[in-house]
């Protein structure tokens, strides 16, 4: 099957975490809440907001616990060094006074729910990835009516309660921050499917492959390969939400063929890669 060039259009992955570089991007500042510092009327209060043109979120924490997903497209958000992707399948839990930045693209429709501290016990005092189910999302929908008598909301509130938990796998990145990795993280930033080896980069940058493996361990968990491999998953996700296909998507993040980009899809994401795909 031919496969036509894949767009050019920026995608949300660990490039685009951190404070945008050029000025069509619109800047959002937020305060710094500690957990708890405002009481809030509510248990939970979801909303949902059509983002309209390139938005960064500057560092902010919330009073309240909060819930963040998108309806449509894919967005992220960053938490000291680790890069979260947020889809219509997949959110992100924040505990209560967590400093968190983000970046969402124009177009998405970007969904938040918060949860009183005093109310709701913290499903992880960490951040933690949360499965959107079908059923959690038609809930927080219901939640968003002003028609809805407090009675029904309160039942709805405590089913939201009892459905809400972290998933199994979680689509994160710990970006490095040593300068000997930085342009490793440029190629794979600039080019998902740059396919220069652990070897032909120790010699490019004049090192042994084990001094970027044991450095890469130390500042992200991962290896070289797994590094690699997982912020190729991001940059796939992204695409994936915004409607390329399973080929296109392969082909960009350097894997010859679909099967072979869903097995490692697999592997790094505990999932398969229609899960992501838009409908």
């Amino acid at each position: 099957m031919a496969i036509r060039n894949v767009r050019s259009t920026p995608i949300a992955g660990p490039r685009d975490a951190g404070p945008p570089q050029h000025d069509s991007v619109q800047r959002r500042g937020l305060p710094l809440y500690a957990a708890g510092e405002i009481d809030v009327p509510f248990v939970v209060a979801s909303r949902t907001e059509l983002i309209r043109s390139e938005t960064y979120w500057e560092e902010h924490s919330h009073p309240t616990h909060e819930l963040l997903w998108n309806q449509r497209g894919v967005s992220s958000a960053r938490i000291g060094g680790r890069v979260w992707m947020l889809t219509p399948v997949v959110g992100l839990w924040i505990p209560a006074g967590v400093r968190h930045s983000g970046w969402t693209p124009a177009g998405t429709r970007h969904r938040a729910a918060q949860f009183a501290v005093d109310s709701v016990p913290a499903i992880s005092d960490r951040p933690v990835t949360v499965e959107l189910t079908p059923l959690l999302q038609l809930l927080l929908d219901r939640l968003e009516s002003d028609r809805l008598a407090p009675a029904a909301r309160s039942r709805t509130e405590a089913v939201v309660l009892d459905v809400l938990a972290p998933a199994r796998h979680r689509l994160s990145l710990q970006m490095p921050e040593s300068p000997l990795l930085a342009p490793i993280c440029a190629a794979v930033r600039d080019d998902p499917a740059d396919a220069t080896t652990l070897v032909a980069w120790a010699a490019r940058l004049r090192v042994s492959p084990r001094t970027i493996t044991r450095t890469f361990q130390s500042e992200t968990g991962l290896g070289f390969s797994q590094w690699l491999a997982t912020a190729r998953m991001q940059h796939a996700v992204a695409m994936l939400a915004r409607g390329d296909s399973l080929d296109e998507v392969a082909l960009c993040v350097g894997y010859h063929s679909a099967s072979s980009f869903g097995a490692a899809f697999r592997r790094v994401t505990g999932t398969s890669p229609g899960r992501f795909l838009l409908h």
